[in-house]
């Protein structure tokens, strides 16, 4: 079916969800790209309280594996390891292009997803290219388990739908909100932990990890590598296992970051590379 008269019924099918959104969609444009961000605004505004039809999740599944199909996906397994640790290893780019085991989605506080319409964040863009099915099953997992899992530093597993990695595992970091402290540093470590401990339970062979914490929970850029690259590395080397570990990175900034992590130079410290992100900055 021609992707749009397949965007036109998924948004009518919303629409019908949340009838008090007809007015301001009707304001979007008709042309293709408008409309397919009208939809993916009614899916990041959808209650997970509200049921679907098979016929949504049919058209929606047959939407994203064609757009997936567009992407050029990478193996994150043919990356080249660092020098610190083979195991480790740097990737800038889209998260949700990389065939791994597991990402690790650095999700809001909620464990639902972003719910504002369009948003860049990358709760957004991991619930956005996977589906509406991650919400429900988001939903479902705190309705069985409560809210111990939406605490920070823990983490929960669920499938991926129609990303190329086969899970995805949510966390909530810590924010900073003023300076800095010893508990912001310890909960960060903690959701590193946390998300190694559950891969290695799952039994997967690689995990990418996204820059926790360091978008609008304000943690600093540059301290965040450090205590993400050192915490990794220590449990990497106290388990023994062959878990490939990936650090996904979005900003050159970051990535210049993350390198000097896993590449240091002896003459250079990280917060010099970007004195915007030095750890007593915002």
């Amino acid at each position: 079916m021609d992707r749009s008269v397949v965007v036109h019924k998924l948004i009518d099918i919303l629409l019908a969800t949340m009838p008090s959104c007809a007015d301001q969609a009707s304001k979007f444009g008709t042309d293709y790209e408008s409309q397919r961000a009208l939809l993916r605004g009614l899916m990041n505004m959808t209650d997970p309280r509200h049921t679907l039809s098979e016929e949504y999740f049919k058209l929606q599944d047959e939407l994203l594996q064609d757009e997936l199909a567009d992407k050029q996906l990478v193996d994150v397994l043919t990356l080249p390891p660092s020098k610190l640790n083979p195991q480790l290893r740097l990737y800038q780019g889209d998260i949700t292009t990389l065939k791994a085991d597991a990402i690790v989605n650095s999700a809001d506080p909620s464990l639902l997803g972003c719910f504002i319409a369009g948003h860049h964040c990358l709760d957004n863009c991991i619930h956005s290219a996977a589906g509406l099915q991650l919400r429900f099953a988001c939903k479902q997992l705190l309705d069985k388990h409560g809210s111990a899992l939406s605490k920070v530093g823990a983490a929960m597993c669920t499938k991926a739908y129609n990303l190329p990695c086969q899970a995805i595992i949510h966390t909530v970091g810590p924010q900073v909100l003023w300076q800095l402290g010893e508990s912001e540093e310890e909960a960060l470590k903690t959701c590193y932990r946390s998300c190694l401990s559950l891969a290695r339970n799952q039994g997967f062979r690689s995990l990418v990890f996204s820059c926790i914490s360091t978008g609008e929970n304000r943690f600093p850029h540059s301290r965040a590598a450090a205590l993400a690259v050192s915490t990794v590395n220590e449990e990497l080397t106290e388990h023994h296992d062959n878990l490939v570990v990936i650090f996904n990175t979005f900003k050159e900034v970051d990535t210049e970051i993350y390198a000097h992590q896993l590449d240091p130079k002896p003459d250079t410290k990280p917060e010099e590379l970007h004195p915007f992100f030095n750890e007593n900055l915002f």
